[in-house]
């Protein structure tokens, strides 16, 4: 795993668990993770009732109660999905008005199985080895209340992995690298792909047609440096 990238010599330097590498261009495709709620029980009972992908786990809850946290595009088209599953889908949201697009937000409050919790955080996730119940607490009144679910899908979004080109590339507001044509990221051969770029879909397909151009534009770059 890479661990720096500076300039030097004639291009870069990676410095990496296995060493240190010289290379005169280099392909950032370091991804992005999803982001945590950051409350207690979250981590202890991933994999078992917590889930960041309802396209991935959402079979393993059919005719089962589940919730989804987010308010954002995503958040509502995975209700959506999980609706079509689920016995019951609540959707909570620690705002009173969400982000998403109006169309998603008419067909999430048209579907039957999905219930709308507003104003309300998640504090943290109960279940003795797997996820039983959600404490929640709304954000206006402070009213603490229990919800039980058989499983929690955070959808509040991806965090780039792009503090290795911090300072040497530019930075969209939510960390996301910006890349010009070819997927170049800064001059002197530096390029990036992938999740950790701006606009890129947090798709498999996305990602590896983006590292395809980028490495065909790596070859082209070497070949007039």
């Amino acid at each position: 795993e890479a661990r720096l990238l500076e300039t030097g010599g004639a291009g870069w330097v990676v410095t990496a668990d296995r060493g240190v590498f010289a290379a005169r261009a280099v392909l950032v495709a370091t991804g992005s993770v999803y982001r945590k709620l950051g409350v207690p029980g979250e981590a202890e009972l991933a994999g078992r009732g917590v889930s960041y992908c309802a396209i991935c786990d959402g079979a393993f809850f059919r005719e089962r109660t589940v919730a989804v946290v987010g308010g954002g595009n995503n958040a509502l088209t995975e209700a959506l999905y999980l609706s079509r599953l689920a016995r019951k889908v609540v959707l909570i949201h620690r705002r009173d008005a969400f982000r998403a697009e109006r169309i998603l937000q008419e067909r999430v409050l048209a579907a039957p199985s999905v219930e709308i919790l507003r104003d309300t955080v998640v504090e943290a996730v109960g279940g003795r080895g797997r996820v039983e119940s959600l404490s929640l607490r709304n954000a206006k009144n402070r009213a603490a209340s229990t919800l039980a679910v058989d499983g929690l899908f955070v959808s509040i979004g991806t965090a780039p992995s792009s503090d290795l080109v911090r300072g040497l590339a530019r930075l969209n507001e939510w960390g996301q690298i910006e890349v010009g044509p070819g997927f170049a990221a800064a001059e002197g051969g530096l390029f990036a792909a992938g999740d950790v770029t701006a606009g890129c879909p947090p798709q498999l397909a996305t990602a590896v047609g983006s590292g395809v151009h980028a490495a065909l534009s790596i070859e082209d770059y070497l070949s007039r440096a």
